[in-house]
């Protein structure tokens, strides 16, 4: 599933060709896509707005319109590619947007999974699925006293805590796994067992390894075509996730299952006390 810094990238790119153009026609072949919208109204909503801008929020990319917020998870297998008119359109790809200089945006989706939101201008934060999720990485709300007053009761451990979106929006598997190692903190180890010291060392690893990963591009982000030929090189630096060996003692690494998710981290490293 793509996470913060896949969406990122996505959304940095996808301001690179989108903003400015206006929506002609939209097309939708797989309705369920659409969260809060019946099929007709999302296409005819769409029709003659303007993409203004992009943000990001956690893993949810929001296209911002003239009168309306569009809001996209990619889920598991959700991707984006802009591609002439004239190219034929293949059986993964659900939603069509053509554009007024010719080109398409086309959501194509493997699995089905992803989802779009359409809320009126102003209102998306306000809104399910937005309105719960937790702080950003970077904001300054995310303290160690906050992250201490949140994981307060939580006998699960933190590598759980650490999907949990409405507590620090946007880490998934791969870099809960990154951080924890960089944090020396073993996966296992119960949430309201951390001090703030270790609420400290997961902020200050959250922030160093997404800020890397978003300039390599994220890890295994396939979103667009692009000329360019930017795609996630950040599988070259992951040091425990997937891995075999510690990129740091040489010790073996051990894989094991925490709440259904594939974990890995370093015994010597992240010791569990």
């Amino acid at each position: 599933m793509p996470e913060l810094p896949e969406v990122e990238t996505v959304k940095r790119t996808l301001e690179h060709y989108l903003v400015g153009k206006r929506i002609e026609q939209v097309t939708v072949y797989y309705p369920k896509i659409i969260a809060n919208q019946t099929k007709r109204e999302f296409e005819k909503k769409l029709e003659g707005e303007v993409i203004e801008s992009f943000s990001r929020r956690g893993k949810w990319l929001i296209f911002h319109l003239t009168h309306y917020e569009l809001v996209s998870h990619l889920r598991m297998e959700g991707k984006y590619f802009m591609k002439s008119s004239s190219e034929e359109k293949n059986c993964h790809e659900h939603v069509v947007f053509s554009l007024s200089d010719g080109t398409e945006l086309r959501y194509q989706d493997t699995r089905k999974f992803g989802r779009m939101y359409l809320f009126d201008k102003g209102l998306y934060l306000d809104e399910l699925p937005l309105r719960d999720v937790g702080y950003e990485p970077w904001s300054e709300s995310l303290t160690e006293s906050y992250l201490k007053a949140k994981f307060k009761g939580k006998r699960i451990p933190i590598k759980t805590t650490l999907l949990d979106q409405s507590i620090i929006a946007g880490i998934g598997n791969i870099y809960a796994d990154e951080i924890l190692f960089k944090a020396h903190i073993h996966p296992l180890k119960m949430t309201c067992q951390l001090t703030k010291k270790d609420c400290t060392k997961i902020i200050e690893a959250t922030r160093i390894i997404l800020e890397e990963a978003i300039s390599m591009g994220g890890t295994t982000i396939r979103s667009y075509e692009s000329e360019k030929g930017v795609h996630g090189r950040f599988q070259q630096q992951l040091l425990v996730h997937n891995q075999t060996v510690c990129q740091v003692c040489s010790y073996p690494i051990t894989r094991i299952v925490v709440g259904g998710r594939s974990t890995y981290f370093c015994g010597h490293c992240q010791k569990k006390r």
